[in-house]
């Protein structure tokens, strides 16, 4: 992918009135699933009950399993080694709020990667050099509130909880 992101086919009318297509920030999201079945969801630092799972931008030239690897390391101290991948899901899309814009990006196209844990509850470090996160929850996937995600995000994870889980 390049630095021009996913263009849509649909247009809005930006400033002096010029037609531009939306563009969305290639994005990957690991949804990590326990022995039990319950799944790590983690509370956004500095906004209380905004829960959701480790994600990120895929960089130019990354491949999508690549930028997985990199955003569990970053965002939860994960090695690869601690999980192994399984199914994987793309083409899910959300724009940012309206008059938002991220990195040059109208919204955001994730590929969401479910993997299993093969850790121990403390290999998870939500304090590395960057933290996003000031905490971490394992829930069964039907206990996924989505009031926890902004509204702009709740479509996407309703689709995802129901794709992966049937929920």
């Amino acid at each position: 992918m390049g630095l021009l992101g996913i263009f849509d086919l649909r247009f809005e009318f930006k400033s002096g009135g010029v037609a531009m297509p939306t563009r969305y920030r290639p994005n990957v999201a690991g949804i990590l699933r326990d022995d039990k079945g319950k799944i790590l969801v983690c509370e956004r630092i500095r906004r209380a009950d905004s829960w959701q799972f480790p994600q990120g931008g895929i960089d130019e030239g990354e491949k999508a399993l690549a930028a997985l690897f990199r955003e569990m390391e970053e965002e939860i101290g994960l090695s690869k080694n601690l999980y192994s991948v399984g199914e994987s899901r793309s083409g899910y899309r959300y724009e940012f709020e309206k008059g938002c814009n991220k990195y040059g990006f109208d919204g955001q196209e994730q590929t969401y990667f479910l993997c299993d844990f093969q850790g121990k509850s403390e290999d998870i470090c939500i304090h590395p050099k960057h933290p996003e996160f000031q905490n971490t929850q394992w829930i069964k996937p039907k206990d996924f509130n989505l009031k926890w995600v902004p509204k702009f995000k709740r479509a996407v994870y309703k689709k995802v909880l129901n794709d992966f889980f049937d929920v």
